[in-house]
């Protein structure tokens, strides 16, 4: 089973390198708007909001996972180059249908050098 590295407060972290390998790696969600049962509700989630990530041929994000608890929900894969090899946030928008009352969102990003790291669980209530 494979490691999954999970999000620090880097507020915590005294080291600036330790900052910068948390940060860069971590998922951050947002959802827009109100969760309403059985309409699309929009979701956003970048790694990393300080720090950037490397674009290279060897070191690059390759996919973003979202979940609803244990339930896979999306997910989206990425190349490498796919951000010109510049270093970036890679991000996408995945759009879901809640169809029960709450929510659990928590999503993954996978490094293919640090491996997997796994947001803050992000709790949403769902309107009837």
């Amino acid at each position: 089973m494979p490691k999954i590295n999970k999000y620090v407060d880097i507020d915590t972290v005294e080291r600036e390198a330790k900052k910068d390998l948390i940060d860069r790696h971590s998922p951050f969600i947002t959802v827009k708007g109100e969760a309403k049962k059985g309409e699309l509700l929009e979701v956003h989630v970048q790694l990393g909001q300080e720090y950037t990530h490397p674009d290279d041929f060897d070191h690059y994000i390759e996919s973003i996972t979202l979940f609803n608890g244990d339930t896979k929900l999306a997910m989206t894969t990425f190349v490498p180059g796919t951000f010109g090899n510049e270093k970036s946030h890679a991000q996408v928008t995945f759009f879901i249908r809640p169809m029960k009352s709450k929510l659990s969102l928590v999503a993954h990003g996978y490094c293919t050098k640090h491996g997997i790291w796994e947001s803050t669980p992000v709790e949403v209530a769902v309107a009837d």
